[in-house]
């Protein structure tokens, strides 16, 4: 299920690059600037790819990545390292700005640029590997895949000559660093404040890529920014538990709609778009998929209480809602390991109280009376009269005439008599005569 969904992703960014596309050709010296913010994931990897790909084409001094993560994935990690190691043109990684991190997965993508830079009050390391529901790898296969890590970490470093003892540790120990301590410490190779003062620092320096050495020309080089594209950032955006579950909720909401109300089309839309981005979403993480089965249950809950009414079921539903959200990324299984130090994704506990309500309220007050409604009677032509209120036009003794519903009306009294003017109601009509009575 989660390649298919992986799949799916993929295919939905091949379509956009399917799409005509015109690469502008840079006259001048410049160089092409990506920006990568968040969780290291699939996403990310292709974007920096594809940033690579246009620089080693268009002729760029060199390809800037901005990072600011606090980690990610153990293969995308390596897809991108790999990538830089083998790029044709010079790769700089800036971890900025002020207050960024470059945080386990961050501090390999770091190490792997041909220049390393920083800016001030940021921060690198804590690269001990865990497991991508963020808890701790089972001891059998903990050291295996932290020999690993330490392998690949320590063969960066030292191929772009940085301080691989410093790199062995940030796996092996979790230690980091402030930006002075990372250059104290032969990790980068300079702070800079923003990328104009890293364009003059690292101007007339010399790297070495696989296409041979380059001797960067960047002190007035133009700054060419490629963003992610529509596809990549919403798969990206997407890719996160909070979003996933809100995704879910409203899909599943929607379609519960349409089936109360077929021929909508616009809530089958809405609830087809929601679901596809959210199994995506769901797809791309150590998901629990019974977590899911929870929560479309409790959905079943939910409508079945609009029938029945007596909230019992309601209530069941949102603790099923509760359970399966709070169940939704807690996997019974190990997952692939990856490398976020940074918590076990997972959903707020706010957030599931407040979709928990808010959909227990969706199905009692606005669905739940839109079905009522639709089992009363509808009553049509002289029904409709029954009950009805007027005023006698004239001495009803036994007949007369009354205004009801805004007409005039031949009117009958069974029990004494009515007189002008007072208020009348309607108990029983017999061709065009109402049967009235004193109000």
């Amino acid at each position: 299920m989660k390649k298919l969904w992986r799949a799916f992703a993929i295919a939905l960014i091949g379509l956009s690059f399917a799409l005509p596309t015109i690469v502008k050709a840079q006259s001048g010296v410049h160089v092409d600037v990506l920006r990568v913010e968040g969780a290291i994931d699939t996403w990310t990897s292709g974007y920096i790819d594809r940033g690579i790909s246009v620089a080693e084409q268009d002729g760029a001094q060199a390809v800037i990545i901005i990072l600011n993560t606090p980690g990610g994935v153990l293969g995308a990690m390596q897809e991108i390292t790999t990538r830089m190691l083998n790029a044709r043109v010079p790769t700089v990684v800036f971890v900025y700005p002020q207050g960024a991190w470059a945080g386990s997965a961050g501090t390999f993508i770091t190490l792997a640029g041909n220049i390393a830079a920083m800016a001030p009050s940021t921060t690198i390391g804590a690269a001990h590997p865990v497991d991508s529901s963020g808890q701790n790898i089972p001891s059998d296969e903990r050291d295996k895949i932290t020999n690993f890590s330490v392998g690949v970490i320590k063969n960066i470093a030292q191929q772009r000559g940085r301080n691989a003892e410093w790199a062995a540790k940030a796996v092996e120990s979790s230690v980091a660093a402030t930006a002075q301590e990372a250059l104290d410490q032969k990790v980068i190779d300079l702070i800079a404040t923003d990328v104009n003062d890293l364009l003059n620092k690292i101007d007339g320096k010399t790297v070495k890529t696989v296409a041979g050495e380059f001797k960067l020309n960047t002190q007035r080089a133009g700054i060419n920014n490629l963003d992610m594209n529509i596809a990549e950032l919403l798969l990206h955006t997407i890719v996160d538990p909070n979003l996933a579950l809100i995704l879910l909720q409203i899909g599943l909401l929607a379609i519960a709609v349409e089936l109360y109300n077929p021929g909508a089309t616009i809530p089958a839309i809405v609830g087809g778009i929601c679901l596809i981005l959210a199994f995506v979403a769901l797809g791309n993480l150590p998901v629990n998929w019974g977590g899911v089965i929870l929560i479309v249950l409790s959905v079943i809950l939910f409508i079945l209480d609009v029938k029945v009414t007596g909230f019992v079921l309601t209530i069941g539903g949102a603790v099923m809602f509760i359970l399966g959200a709070l169940l939704l990324f807690t996997p019974f299984t190990p997952s692939s390991p990856s490398l976020p130090d940074f918590g076990a994704p997972s959903v707020s506990p706010v957030l599931v109280v407040v979709l928990a309500v808010s959909m227990a309220g969706f199905f009692l007050l606005i669905l739940g009376a839109a079905v009522r409604g639709r089992n009363f009677p509808v009553l049509s032509g002289s029904e409709a009269m029954i009950g009805a209120e007027g005023v006698a036009l004239s001495d009803i003794a036994p007949s007369g005439m009354a205004h009801v519903k805004g007409e005039d009306w031949s009117a009958e009294t069974q029990e004494g008599s009515i007189s002008k003017g007072e208020e009348v109601q309607v108990v029983a009509i017999e061709g065009l005569r109402l049967k009235v009575v004193k109000k």
